[in-house]
């Protein structure tokens, strides 16, 4: 069995219509984790949520979506999790649409995709 490393998660919490100009919000993020070079990162889409503003956004069988909850999720050490904040902090910013951020220790088990190397 592989040892459990000590490691944060990041979880930016943001929705479906959220946009950085012209690209959605969730994957300037995503795209800015990579470049900086972190573990890993997921964009998870959620069915219903509400923050704030108190409003209910949700995706029914009538409906197609109702901009629907995004869920960034970055995995890596704490201290690169600490160093990527600011960045996280200013695309927000510069997308004005709110946000919230958690960061949580963990312990994960790391398994590398030898068929990549191929």
């Amino acid at each position: 069995m592989k040892p459990l490393v000590e490691t944060s998660l990041l979880r930016i919490y943001t929705s479906e219509f959220d946009k950085l100009e012209h690209q959605p919000l969730y994957e300037a993020l995503l795209f800015a984790a990579r470049k900086q070079g972190l573990a890993g990162a997921t964009v998870v889409k959620g069915i219903m949520s509400f923050g704030a503003s108190a409003k209910v956004h949700t995706a029914k069988l009538i409906e197609i979506s109702e901009d629907l909850p995004i869920v960034v999720e970055i995995v890596d050490t704490a201290e690169r999790i600490q160093a990527f904040l600011p960045m996280a902090s200013e695309l927000l910013e510069q997308a004005g649409c709110g946000g919230l951020l958690t960061i949580e220790k963990i312990s994960a088990m790391f398994f590398p995709n030898r068929k990549a190397a191929l």
